[in-house]
C-alpha cells in the first residue's frame, strides 16, 4: 500500500456516527461526529448522518482514500427487500421480544449470545412477524457496507454472532439448516475481507474515488478496542451510552450475553450491559455533570444502592429480561444521587469482569476505558475503588479502530 494513501473510519453508535481517517501508520488525520437527528432505529438516520460526515472531509483527503471500514451497533436489525430498501424501522439491539424465548430455546444446543432473548434472533422473528419470509435481515453495519457497495448479500462475522453464527466453526447453528428463514439470513465473511467497490452512483454522489474498497469491519465495541491498541493482560472497557467491557482470551468463553470474536488473528470475548453514560444523561446534562462530578468525594460510599437502568430487563452480567430498574430513592442532594449512579454503574461492571473470570478468563492487570464517560475522573476513581483494578483513558476514537481494519484489509 502507498504511504501517500489513507483510509476510513466509519462507526455507528447508539446515538451518531463518527468518521476516522488514518495515514498507513494509523495516525488520524480527520475526525468528525454527529448526532442522529431522529435516532437509532432510523436507517434514514444513518445515511443522513454519514452524508453529512463525508461532506466535511476536505478535499484533498478525499481524493487520497483507498478503502473504508464500517463498524456498527451489533445486534441493531433492519428488514428490507431484496434490493436492501428498509420495510420500516431497524428493531435497537437493546430491544429484547421474551414472547420468542420459546424459539430461541430451541434453537440452541449451548448457551451464546445468539441463545439470549437479548440477541437477534428474537428481533429476526419480530420483523419475518411483520413483514414475511421473503425479506433479508441485515445488521446495522452490514447494511451500510451494502448501501455503499450497492449490494447486500454479504454479512462480517462480529456483526452476526448475536444472530447465532458460530466463529469457531464458521458457520450457523445446526438448527438453522431446517429454518424456513435461513435464506433471509446474510452470506457471511471475515472481518477484513475486501466486499466489493464503492458503487458509481455513491462514488459520484458522495464525490469519493470510484475505486474505494469497502472491507468488512466490525461491532463498535470492538473497533473501540482496536482504538486502545490493547495488550493481551489488558481489559477494555467502553463507556457509551451502554457498558461494554472485552478481553482477549485463550479460548472462546460459554454463556448467554458472552460474545466472542476473532480479532487481529486472536479471541476476543466479553458482554454489554443495556446501561451505560446514557442513563445519567435521564437526569442531568452533561454540563451539571461535570459540575455535580467535582462536589463527590469517590473514596466514599454513597449509601445508596440502585440498579441503573433505563427500562426493565439486562442482558450482561446476568441474562434477565424481566430485571426492574431501581432508581429510589432520590435524595435532595444531586451530586448524591450521580454518585450512587456512578457507584451503580461501577458495580455493574464490576460484576462483568466477575463473570468472565467465572467463566475462565483472567482478571486484567489493568483496564483500558474509552467512550464518552472514560472522561469522567470522578467516576473513573469509583470504579477502581469497585472494581480494585488500576484504570487507564484512551481517547482515540474508535472510528480509528475500524479504520485500522481498511488498511489491514489492504495489506
Amino acid at each position: 500500500m502507498l504511504n501517500n494513501s489513507f483510509v476510513l473510519g466509519i462507526d455507528l453508535g447508539t446515538s451518531g456516527v463518527r468518521i476516522a481517517i488514518i495515514n498507513s501508520k494509523k495516525k488520524i488525520l480527520f475526525t468528525s461526529s454527529t448526532k442522529y437527528s431522529k435516532g437509532l432505529e432510523i436507517s434514514g438516520d444513518w445515511i443522513n448522518s454519514l452524508k453529512t460526515l463525508i461532506q466535511k472531509i476536505p478535499k484533498d483527503l478525499k481524493e487520497k482514500l483507498v478503502s473504508c471500514s464500517v463498524a456498527g451497533t451489533s445486534g441493531t436489525l433492519l428488514a428490507c427487500n431484496r434490493d436492501g430498501v428498509p420495510l420500516g424501522k431497524a428493531l435497537p439491539y437493546f430491544l429484547p421480544f421474551s414472547e420468542y424465548s420459546y424459539e430461541i430455546e430451541n434453537l440452541f444446543t449451548k448457551e451464546c449470545a445468539g441463545s439470549s432473548v437479548s440477541g437477534s434472533v428474537g428481533r429476526a422473528l419480530k420483523l419475518l412477524a411483520l413483514y414475511g419470509n421473503e425479506i433479508i435481515l441485515r445488521h446495522q453495519a452490514d447494511w451500510i457496507s451494502g448501501w455503499l457497495i450497492n449490494n447486500w448479500e454479504y454479512g462480517e462475522e462480529g456483526n452476526n454472532i448475536r444472530m447465532g453464527w458460530e466463529i469457531s466453526n464458521s458457520s450457523w447453528p445446526e438448527k438453522f439448516q431446517n429454518l424456513k428463514w435461513l435464506k433471509c439470513l446474510p452470506k457471511i465473511i471475515p472481518s477484513g475481507q475486501i466486499m466489493g467497490n464503492l458503487c458509481t452512483k455513491k462514488a459520484n454522489e458522495l464525490s469519493l474515488p470510484k475505486n474505494l474498497q469497502v472491507i468488512a469491519g466490525t461491532t463498535d465495541s470492538n473497533a473501540g478496542v482496536l482504538a486502545t491498541f490493547p495488550n493481551k493482560n489488558d481489559g477494555i472497557t467502553i463507556l457509551g451510552s451502554t457498558i461494554v467491557i472485552k478481553k482477549f482470551v485463550n479460548k472462546p468463553l460459554e454463556g448467554k450475553g458472552i460474545s466472542n470474536h476473532k480479532l487481529l488473528g486472536n479471541w476476543l470475548s466479553g458482554g454489554a450491559s443495556n446501561t451505560g453514560s446514557s442513563i445519567l444523561l435521564d437526569f442531568f446534562n452533561i454540563e451539571y455533570i461535570e459540575e455535580l462530578s467535582k462536589q463527590i468525594n469517590p473514596n466514599k460510599s454513597s449509601g445508596l444502592n440502585l440498579i441503573p437502568l433505563s427500562s426493565q430487563g439486562e442482558r450482561f452480567p446476568i441474562d434477565d429480561p424481566n430485571l426492574k430498574p431501581k432508581l429510589d430513592p432520590r435524595p435532595v442532594s444531586d451530586s448524591l444521587y450521580l454518585h450512587a449512579l456512578f457507584e451503580g454503574l461501577a458495580k455493574i461492571e464490576a460484576k462483568g469482569w466477575q463473570k468472565l473470570n467465572e467463566l475462565g478468563a483472567d482478571l486484567p492487570r489493568q483496564i483500558i476505558t474509552i467512550g464518552g464517560g472514560a472522561k469522567n475522573i470522578t467516576w473513573k476513581k469509583i470504579r477502581e475503588r469497585e472494581i480494585g483494578i488500576p484504570i487507564k483513558i484512551c481517547n482515540t476514537p474508535p472510528a480509528a479502530g475500524v479504520a485500522s481494519i481498511a488498511l489491514q484489509g489492504l495489506s
